[in-house]
């Protein structure tokens, strides 16, 4: 169900930024604006803005920018819906939902408070495991003995779980509760003829708290001290646990993803721990099942660069097959993401104990990237000096290929697979695609493309029209002048509307840059989000019908109306988005670059007009590079 977009500027009009960020950035008062540290990359002079009267942060070092419900999303890492509903329970709102029955708003209602009271119980039961660490020795010495510090396992609160069979009754001493059952934290076990049996499921185990994004214990993971079988015990399916949503660390690692650029997905709660007491503190682990692409998705709210370490054995293999499953669809041109094999007698915490800290670095700087990861695993038991073996690889390649978003990585994968099965672009795609073709590779590879991409003017930042057929080219018709944007930023919400599937493959920064824009494109852009988030992309006819009655159902209609736009994916329309978004940030600097001109005296001003300066340079520089300017 949709979030009515009236509600949600009701919800923005009563929040205080200044109120929202101050929670988790220091803020002081600096003229009309509040000023603190970037909470997004690491910076020892404030460059981060919050303007009370626009209700809107920007960073002028590393260009994050947004309303409240965006500063959740980047800094928490919640989806959409996830900070709508964050930012409505702090004002005792409650979230409408379009179309939505009586009774399925209640059942909604009493989920939420279901959710809220197993949370409590397991808040409750993790505080009761750290206090019996303290009085565990062996649970202490096996933790030493794993190097890490009382620092570290307070960090991740971690706690001990005693030897006896119903040691959470002196927590809980209503032990019948069904929400302990429903937790988790006790088996109740009923044999035919017999009452009913419970039990603590966790005992004489090192517990390791699984928290949400929000920090709520939502589950547990218990490793057993010796060498016990199952070696790692976890929480089973819950209301509020689900393992092929979570990631154990996320809580703890989120701020410093941000920080070491990367996200460092390992196999194990103490490749988690262990990695942070050694300086990764980037590291999160899935919980005992094969990454999915919830995790993948999840981790890209917070970087768009992920490494995968597993180990060189057959099975870490494995993992890291299904892994690449996971990843494929979020494998956009603007994210980074990475395989790490490690020796077969080390894991992470290992290697780096015997090699040093700076080794393993190196070793995540030289993993293997997704591309040549793909085409090694389509081509495992091909033999490509064969005919036979090469139509394998090609069968093999197709399904991995397919699940890639559309983009320049796509293209070039297309060719190199191709030159492996000995035939061109433009046959593979005709093989794997019969009667649609590739529109990206297949005409690239074999002829220059002659389809107008357009052209900026150069008239001056902020007024400048665009072009189709470029500034030397023909005018365009009557109709079609009707159609174009007036602005970069109008062009850009005129390819989203038609390829909204092109905005996952938007940076964080470009995706906020866009919902900053006047009114209604603002709303229009944070609208556009919110549907994909509910619904997943949506052609033109669909979005058109969801919009009706909206502030911005006129701009949408005048953009999209006699628009050439095609509603398919095409490589064309996301190459001009990445050009008018580049454009878009080259006027942004400029714009920012002449507001602080005259304080230049000031040293830290003038650092920070010479980073815009330096950004500015490097997106002219980039868009020279493809004969764009």
């Amino acid at each position: 169900m949709a979030i009515p977009q009236t509600f949600i500027q009701e919800l923005l009009a009563r929040a205080d930024i200044v109120d929202i960020v101050g929670r988790y950035v220091q803020l002081k008062k600096g003229g009309a604006n509040f000023m603190g540290l970037c909470p997004f990359h690491g910076e020892k002079s404030p460059s981060f803005s919050v303007s009370p009267s626009k209700q809107f942060f920007h960073c002028f070092g590393c260009g994050k920018n947004g309303n409240a419900i965006g500063f959740l999303m980047d800094h928490a890492g919640m989806s959409f819906v996830e900070a709508v509903n964050d930012l409505a329970q702090q004002f005792g709102m409650q979230v409408p939902q379009e179309d939505a029955s009586p009774q399925d708003r209640a059942r909604a209602q009493a989920q939420k408070e279901k959710q809220h009271t197993l949370t409590s119980v397991l808040e409750k039961a993790g505080e009761a495991y750290r206090r019996q660490l303290k009085d565990a020795p062996r649970a202490v010495a096996y933790l030493k003995g794993r190097g890490l510090s009382g620092e570290v396992a307070k960090r991740f609160g971690l706690g001990y779980a005693p030897e006896g069979w119903r040691s959470l009754a002196s927590v809980f001493p209503q032990y019948d509760d069904p929400l302990l059952v429903e937790s988790g934290l006790v088996i109740s076990n009923t044999e035919e003829g017999s009452e009913e049996k419970r039990y603590d499921r966790f005992r004489d185990r090192v517990m390791f708290p699984i928290r949400n994004i929000k920090g709520e214990c939502i589950g547990f993971g218990g490793r057993v001290l010796g060498d016990e079988k199952p070696k790692y015990l976890n929480s089973p399916e819950t209301p509020v646990f689900s393992k092929g949503r979570e990631l154990y660390g996320l809580f703890e690692a989120r701020a410093h993803l941000r920080e070491k650029g990367y996200a460092l997905v390992t196999e194990g709660y103490m490749d988690v721990v262990a990695l942070a007491q050694l300086g990764f503190p980037n590291a999160v682990a899935t919980l005992g099942t094969a990454c999915t692409p919830d995790h993948v998705q999840k981790l890209f709210r917070f970087t768009d660069a992920v490494v995968f370490s597993f180990d060189g054995d057959s099975a870490g293999r494995r993992a890291a097959r299904k892994a690449l499953d996971g990843a494929l669809a979020y494998a956009s041109d603007v994210r980074s993401i990475k395989f790490l094999f490690l020796p077969e007698e080390h894991d992470p915490d290992s290697f780096i104990r015997a090699h040093g800290s700076e080794a393993f670095a190196q070793a995540v700087a030289a993993a293997t990237p997704l591309s040549r990861f793909l085409v090694e695993a389509a081509s495992e038991g091909c033999e490509l000096h064969s005919a036979e073996g090469r139509a394998h690889l090609s069968s093999n390649a197709k399904p991995l290929w397919s699940a890639l978003p559309e983009g320049a990585l796509k293209m070039q994968l297309l060719s190199e697979i191709a030159d492996l099965v000995q035939l061109n672009t433009r046959e593979l795609s005709q093989l794997w695609l019969p009667g649609q073709g590739y529109a990206g590779g297949a005409a690239r590879k074999t002829e220059k493309s002659t389809k107008p991409r357009g052209n900026w003017d150069d008239a001056a930042p902020g007024t400048r029209t665009w072009s189709p057929y470029g500034a030397r080219g023909r005018a365009p018709s009557r109709a079609g002048l009707r159609a174009q944007p007036a602005s970069r930023a109008e062009h850009a919400a005129r390819i989203l509307l038609a390829q909204s599937h092109l905005w996952a493959s938007l940076s964080n920064e470009d995706q906020a840059m866009l919902c900053e824009q006047p009114a209604p494109l603002s709303q229009l852009f944070v609208w556009l989000e919110s549907q994909l988030h509910e619904h997943g992309p949506l052609n033109w006819t669909a979005l058109r019908g969801e919009m009706a009655g909206r502030d911005f159902e006129d701009l949408a209609l005048r953009l999209m109306g006699g628009a050439t736009v095609p509603s398919e994916h095409s490589e064309e329309a996301a190459l001009d988005l990445r050009d008018v978004l580049k454009r878009l940030s080259i006027d942004r600097l400029t714009a920012h670059m002449t507001a602080i001109a005259a304080q230049v005296a000031d040293p830290e001003v003038r650092q920070r007009y010479r980073t815009l300066e330096t950004r500015k340079k490097a997106l002219i520089e980039e868009l020279e590079s493809v004969k764009l300017v």
